[in-house]
């Protein structure tokens, strides 16, 4: 366990804490645990990963914008979008689709180690960050799924601080879950004299 895993670590875990409870803060501590994570994947040669970091990057960076433009409500709070059917299969085909080019990719010019399963998974957790950005809560749906997938990953590849981050983040996203969905009903009639917003949040 190195000193920047432990940091990455740190900053990823205040990241997803804050964004389950849809406080603005969370952007940029998740852009500093991209930074962080970045150098980490070159080191290990998980460049899926490694180039998902840059692309979280800009995705956060549209988070950030999204959330600050998104409506509010009575506590300041963005507001919980609804994700409809043809969102969601676009979404997930998209992500198949990016799996199959990345994997490609990575598996015929690069030395990754894990270039298939690390491609799908940068590719369906950019979904997720999009989802997140969106402000759909069933964006962490998506998160529990590639972090079950994730912890296996990194534990096989030795970096055990990490894949214990991942298992915490599966318990924090079934709880983000949970208060988006009980966010969203709540805010669905605006109470009068008042505009709603509407929230969402990432890995």
């Amino acid at each position: 366990m190195s000193p920047l895993e432990i940091a990455a670590v740190a900053a990823s875990f205040l990241a997803i804490w804050l964004t389950a409870r849809r406080w603005m803060l969370c952007w940029p501590i998740n852009l500093l645990a991209c930074a962080l994570y970045f150098k980490l994947f070159l080191d290990v040669r998980l460049y899926a990963d490694m180039v998902l970091q840059a692309l979280f990057a800009i995705a956060i960076l549209y988070g950030w914008i999204a959330w600050g433009l998104g409506r509010k409500d009575e506590t300041g709070e963005v507001v919980v979008e609804s994700l409809s059917r043809w969102q969601a299969w676009s979404g997930l085909a998209a992500g198949a689709a990016g799996a199959v080019a990345i994997g490609w990719f990575t598996s015929r010019y690069t030395n990754a180690a894990l270039p298939w399963m690390d491609s799908a998974l940068s590719s369906f957790s950019l979904v997720a960050q999009y989802w997140t950005a969106r402000r759909h809560a069933t964006s962490w749906l998506l998160w529990i799924a590639v972090d079950l997938l994730y912890v296996g990953m990194f534990v096989f590849k030795g970096l055990m601080l990490t894949a214990g981050l991942y298992a915490v983040m599966i318990v924090l996203a079934v709880i983000g879950y949970r208060r988006w969905r009980a966010a969203r009903p709540a805010m669905a009639v605006p109470p009068s004299g008042h505009a709603a917003g509407r929230t969402g949040s990432g890995h």
